[in-house]
């Protein structure tokens, strides 16, 4: 049976923020692409997350290559709201001491 690649990667609003995610899951692309940077292969993730096809992992990175920008940005975003949350977590239990 073939399946049309679009149908893997989706974004629905109000599902992780209306950014990219496999298709059926909770799971973002950007979240793939961090364990991808990390060194986990495709085929790891596979087995690790049996619930993960390798087709579904491979169009999560795919989706990332093509929209390399959006991911990236994602990315940083993140990063910069859990630093902010770290430091703001910090500041808060410092001044409870």
């Amino acid at each position: 049976m073939n399946q049309d690649i679009s149908a893997f990667i989706v974004k629905t609003s109000g599902t992780v923020g209306g950014r990219a995610r496999i298709n059926g899951t909770r799971i973002a692309v950007r979240t793939i692409v961090g364990w991808y940077k990390q060194g986990i292969t495709p085929k790891k993730l596979s087995e690790q997350y049996e619930h993960l096809t390798l087709a579904q992992i491979y169009a999560a990175l795919a989706y990332y290559h093509a929209n390399r920008e959006e991911i990236e940005t994602d990315i940083q975003t993140e990063e910069a709201l859990y630093d902010q949350f770290s430091a703001e977590t910090l500041c808060s239990e410092k001044n409870t001491s």
